[in-house]
């Protein structure tokens, strides 16, 4: 089974999360006129627990890419930042009943940032074309947050 990648936009990821990028103009501008601010990007949602930063830094991967694994975060979303510039195959899935739905992926650009909901299905960091660094905040806590899915049969994502 195979499945293409499809554009990045804010309607085909929404039921997913959030992309984190610039808009065409600040919500606000600060620090006496000297910068612009882009206001509450990503739907941040820890429940209990509490907001940690920490750096990823992930071996690439090429196209075609095989997914044989996604996990989820029951307890909270999960932020990812860009810091040097690297694109990230980001593969996302709905939950059916307990397990991931129908697998869609996406290719985010070298400055966009993506946050994932609580609970929504999703590949590892797979950076595409480069070594990347990452940013990440999620939950920190007690609890189990992590449930992961191994497929019985690989699926490639493709150009």
């Amino acid at each position: 089974m195979s499945v293409r990648i499809e554009p990045l936009t804010p309607e085909a990821f929404a039921p997913f999360g959030d992309i984190i990028s610039l808009r065409d103009a600040p919500d606000m501008v600060i620090n006496q006129g000297m910068c612009g601010r882009h206001h509450d990007l990503g739907r941040v949602d820890f429940g209990t627990g509490r907001a940690g930063i920490s750096l990823f830094d992930a071996k690439p991967r090429s196209l075609p890419c095989k997914v044989d694994l996604v996990e989820r975060h029951p307890l909270g979303s999960q932020a990812f930042l860009p810091l040097n510039g690297v694109p990230f195959l980001v593969v996302v899935a709905p939950d059916a009943g307990g397990k991931p739905g129908p697998l869609r992926a996406f290719l985010t650009e070298g400055t966009q940032g993506i946050n994932l909901l609580r609970g929504t299905w999703h590949g590892v960091l797979a950076p595409i074309g480069g070594q990347g660094l990452y940013a990440v905040i999620d939950r920190i806590g007690e609890g189990n947050n992590l449930h992961e899915h191994w497929f019985e049969v690989p699926v490639l994502v493709c150009a």
